[in-house]
């Protein structure tokens, strides 16, 4: 949505009020104002913000996230217009701190929703550009992990949910798959948590194939850089999913917990393993469009259901 501003509005000022982790990936982002609310300082985050932004003034307020911490966070920018979701899709009361909302638009890809706001703007384009920066030192991180001819397939195993992560044996067979039937160097991807890190070791046990296990050992730029290195992604209904779509790497998804026609890699779709529909039905005998958009399945079954050769089909379509 930035990029589309951007190209169409090139005298547009863009300031984006951001989380101090999510600036470490986005904040060097050409052309826009990033102002850091570090929300693990609670109040005074708060105070920060209130002191950075006296005096100033915008023409809108793009409030894009439902979370209520969000929605506090805007009270202290100053605009006339102050544009959030749909009634539908204005959780957590942000209704009550809006005063315009996009169109109500049912069963939205989340990413399309994001344009509902230059859509309410008067923009009717739509750029699919992303063209996040990489520093050097990333890039040498990355060089310095493979061989230069070598094809690299990324596994990123862990979601923020369990139960949307696939099981330790398959991640395993799937790697071993990718080294014998590909010849590709597997690398093992994730954030700091111990919870990735042992998901990530149990992998490495299972699996007969030597792997690179550089989950919580990149910082996100660098993470940036090794999907951005790899032929292929694969991973569950998590964050870096998205991160190859920025980066043009097809992303198999596993889906089956949450549906990816909402929250699926964008770009990916076609590659996307989506047993979703076999899982809400199992789960709760109802299909698709009998359920609130977005519903989730809570159920370790799901994340079950789908096969290693389901899986392995759509690696073969992209190494082929």
């Amino acid at each position: 949505m930035v990029r589309t501003i951007q190209k169409h509005w090139p005298g547009t000022g863009i300031t984006w009020i951001i989380g101090k982790l999510e600036a470490s990936l986005l904040g060097d982002i050409e052309g826009v104002e990033f102002i850091i609310y570090d929300k693990s300082r609670r109040f005074g985050a708060l105070g920060d913000l209130r002191r950075t932004l006296a005096g100033r003034s915008f023409d809108v307020l793009l409030n894009m996230q439902v979370a209520l911490r969000a929605s506090i966070v805007s009270l202290f920018v100053r605009a006339p217009i102050r544009l959030g979701y749909d009634r539908a899709r204005a959780r957590d009361g942000q209704r009550f701190f809006t005063n315009h909302r996009i169109r109500a638009v049912e069963r939205q890809h989340v990413l399309d929703s994001f344009f509902e706001f230059t859509r309410a703007l008067g923009l009717e384009e739509k750029e699919l550009e992303w063209d996040l920066p990489i520093p050097p030192g990333a890039r040498e991180f990355v060089a310095s992990s493979f061989e230069a001819d070598s094809r690299v397939v990324a596994i990123n195993p862990s979601a923020s949910k369990p139960v949307r992560n696939w099981s330790v044996e398959k991640y395993a067979a799937l790697a071993d798959y990718a080294v014998e039937k590909h010849a590709a160097a597997v690398v093992l991807t994730g954030g700091p948590s111990a919870t990735e890190a042992r998901l990530a070791e149990a992998i490495e046990k299972a699996a007969t194939s030597r792997l690179l296990n550089l989950v919580g050992k990149t910082s996100l730029k660098e993470l940036l850089a090794v999907i951005d290195r790899a032929s292929v992604l694969v991973a569950p209904d998590t964050g870096p999913a998205h991160m190859g779509t920025t980066v043009g790497t097809p992303v198999v998804g596993l889906y089956a917990a949450s549906n990816p026609l909402r929250s699926g890699p964008y770009l990916s779709l076609d590659h996307t393993v989506n047993n979703y529909p076999q899982a809400l039905s199992e789960a709760r005998s109802v299909d698709v469009d009998a359920v609130r958009w977005g519903t989730r399945v809570r159920s370790t079954a799901a994340m079950d259901s789908i096969t290693i050769d389901q899986v392995t089909a759509k690696l073969d379509a992209i190494l082929g």
